[in-house]
């Protein structure tokens, strides 16, 4: 729908009377018609021009305006050519009315007005588009951020700063230029579902600087810093998510605004799209790694490596079984990876860092997954730290649209750490003890076997730490179709409790759906934070599962947990719809449902 001239309408001025309510009434009605018919701009232009205009008379007749600069009335000026400076004016006008209906759905509306306003005014001849208020939104808060990095950067520098900070300050660097990056796809993804994810990213990436500093000083003076990057990110999170309620069908004139489906990846060919659905052991990989030496390089540092810069396709590594003892990084750099083993317990990439021993979790990852869609299949990932040594990740996944078929993750504390963006786990083994599945990225699990360990003395397991620190991100952990069983604790399992999860943050989100849970899980399913911490704010939701500790009678009574959790509040939480595997998972050929079981 174009933009219309609301200078002609005539009856605003009876609009006026009794405008509180009736503007009420109408932005209703309004928002239902809109909501049907996904006109985005008309929504934009009606709440822009709801407020009265003194352009016309009661009566309907023109209103006769004088210009002040030549003295003449609209009449004495049949050309119809309007004053600039009462353009700019209702220009700047359009553009405040615009801004402040926007910024209502923000939590930061302050913060959020001041700043679009100021990106705006000075670029805009005219009202803003949706598309205008969302780059403004993320253009706002990536400069914010540049901002913080540069005040941080003076008392972060990691060459100069004490032994015990430099491996929290290599973590803060790491996650901060991931978060420019997120900022840089948004720009991008502003037309579709993809925006969400990335700005869910530089949220989680921006926590998770503020959580590797222990040394408090230090940490007051990076959250000062990160406070209003934090408090524009959520704006354009909120801004985001109020856009798509309204969204617009697509035409052939118009980019159609947040749509339902993503764009199928550039590296999504017939081949990728086979990869998958192949036996592993059949699979033509471009390099082998063997520990015996039979291979084209014995460790997979190694042949990441060698491998060829801005590579075309899909790159595929064959790891032949065998135990693996390296810290392994896909880098940002390192898109489109597969790596395939011979069986993830005989193929397994091992280490032992851990927080006791001085590291920060992000860095304790015996293998870390950075680069966008990667995949392993048959491959087991270990941490050997033991209890004892508390954090100390196996895996540590970052990858936006990244696969992990029938691996094995093996820890104790904080074994799996889904940092960010979009995830999917198919068939997969993970085991551990506290918060053993963790992080805030968009993860599904499907027909996983998730096995709950022996803990040190004292300890209560939590299968589940999911960090979602605002309310309009993205993210959450969803586990569906597996089963949550005991290994040692079988035995033991009375005198040892174990829930299905904790708030990592406060709006933590979890779902287990159609799964099979075992009787280690205690009657309350879920376990408070310290202090009762988040209690009220989480999402925590169970849906049609099975087995003797699935019985909700004696569950938690939190506000935050979804006492009322019907089929159609799951199915958000599928696959296709929760981290829109219609668009990228179902092309790939990797089993999957993209749907509920029932």
């Amino acid at each position: 729908m174009a933009f219309q001239d609301f200078d002609q309408i005539s009856e605003r001025r009876r609009l006026e009377r009794k405008q509180k309510l009736r503007q009420k009434i109408i932005i209703g009605v309004v928002i239902t018609i809109l909501l049907l018919s996904g006109a985005v701009a008309a929504f934009l232009i009606f709440l822009n021009g709801s407020q009265p205009d003194d352009t016309t008379t009661d009566d309907g007749a023109d209103n006769v305006e004088t210009n002040p600069d030549t003295g003449k009335t609209n009449k004495d000026n049949p050309s119809g050519a309007s004053n600039d400076k009462g353009n700019d004016d209702q220009n700047l006008l359009q553009t405040q009315k615009a801004v402040q209906t926007i910024c209502q759905t923000t939590d930061y509306k302050e913060t959020c007005e001041s700043r679009l306003e100021q990106s705006l005014s000075s670029k805009l001849s005219g009202l803003p588009s949706p598309d205008d208020l969302m780059q403004a939104a993320i253009s706002a808060a990536s400069d914010e951020l540049d901002n913080a990095i540069k005040q941080t950067s003076t008392f972060m520098k990691v060459e100069s700063a004490p032994e015990k900070q430099k491996p929290t300050f290599d973590v803060c660097k790491q996650v901060l230029e991931g978060a420019q990056n997120d900022f840089n796809h948004s720009r991008n993804s502003a037309g579709s579902t993809d925006l969400g994810n990335w700005l869910s990213g530089v949220m989680s990436y921006q926590q998770t600087c503020i959580d590797a500093v222990t040394e408090d000083a230090t940490k007051t003076s990076i959250e000062k810093a990160l406070k209003i990057s934090k408090e524009l990110t959520s704006n354009s999170l909120a801004i985001a998510s109020s856009l798509q309620k309204v969204v617009s069908p697509p035409t052939a004139t118009h980019r159609r605004l947040l749509t339902g489906r993503s764009a199928l990846p550039a590296w999504m060919t017939l081949d990728t799209r086979r990869l998958l659905k192949t036996d592993a052991t059949s699979l033509s990989p471009n390099v082998t790694v063997a520990k015996d030496g039979k291979g084209d390089f014995e460790t997979i540092t190694k042949a990441l490596e060698a491998m060829p810069d801005k590579y075309e396709g899909r790159y595929v590594i064959h790891i032949k079984k065998g135990v693996y003892e390296e810290n392994v990084v896909i880098t940002k750099d390192m898109a489109n990876i597969t790596m395939y083993g011979d069986g993830s317990q005989k193929t397994i990439v091992t280490g032992d860092k851990n927080f006791a021993d001085g590291v920060p979790t992000f860095l304790t990852a015996t293998f870390a997954a950075i680069g966008e869609g990667f995949m392993a299949q048959s491959i087991g990932f270990r941490n050997t730290a033991g209890p004892e040594k508390q954090q100390a990740v196996a895996l540590r996944v970052q990858s936006d649209r990244s696969v992990f078929l029938n691996c094995r993750m093996e820890g104790y504390q904080q074994t799996l750490y889904v940092q960010s963006h979009r995830q999917f786990y198919r068939g997969c083994y993970i085991m551990g003890t506290v918060d053993f599945i963790f992080g805030d990225a968009a993860a599904v699990f499907q027909t996983c076997e998730i096995v709950i360990r022996k803990p040190m003395k004292d300890q209560q397991n939590t299968v589940t730490a999911q960090g979602r620190v605002d309310k309009h991100e993205t993210t959450g952990i969803v586990l569906q179709k597996c089963k949550i069983s005991a290994d040692e604790l079988l035995e033991k399992k009375s005198k040892i409790e174990s829930y299905l999860g904790r708030p990592g943050k406060e709006y933590s989100r979890t779902i287990v759906m159609e799964s099979e849970i075992d009787d280690v899980i205690e009657p309350a399913g879920w376990l408070a934070g310290e202090g009762d911490f988040g209690i009220e704010t989480v999402y925590y939701a169970e849906y049609n599962n099975i087995g003797d500790g699935s019985r909700v009678k004696d569950r938690v009574k939190w506000g935050g947990y979804q006492k009322e959790f019907k089929k159609e509040d799951a199915m958000k939480y599928t696959a296709g719809q929760f981290i829109q595997g219609e668009s990228w998972l179902k092309s790939t050929g990797v089993p999957v449902r993209l749907g509920s079981y029932s």
